[in-house]
């Protein structure tokens, strides 16, 4: 309700401050184009290395799931890797193996 009370006032005091700082608002368009352009090209300039780094960022992120996920699994592996070592060497070797070994 307040807000239509102090409609009338905020419209002229709006306007009037509008017209007086015109002159002003264009006096700094061009400095706010060439600040909008200066940034335009720093941003295709740094758009490469951003690039490269979140490349990077995402290797580095898929080599540690990986190992996040393999390195709980080496024991296991060591494991399997005795019994199978253990079977190898408790199974009896055929005559032809033998023969084309020596």
């Amino acid at each position: 309700m307040v807000h239509l009370l102090t409609l009338p006032f905020r419209l002229v005091f709006g306007l009037l401050l509008g017209i007086l700082l015109l002159p002003f608002a264009l006096l700094a368009l061009p400095f706010l184009l060439l600040r909008f352009v200066v940034k335009a090209l720093l941003a295709l300039i740094m758009l490469p290395f951003a690039l490269i780094g979140a490349a990077i960022g995402i290797v580095v992120a898929a080599i540690a799931v990986v190992l996040a996920i393999v390195v709980p699994l080496i024991p296991l592996a060591l494991v399997g890797l005795g019994v199978w070592a253990v079977v190898q060497m408790t199974r009896p070797r055929s005559p032809a193996a033998i023969a084309s070994r020596d």
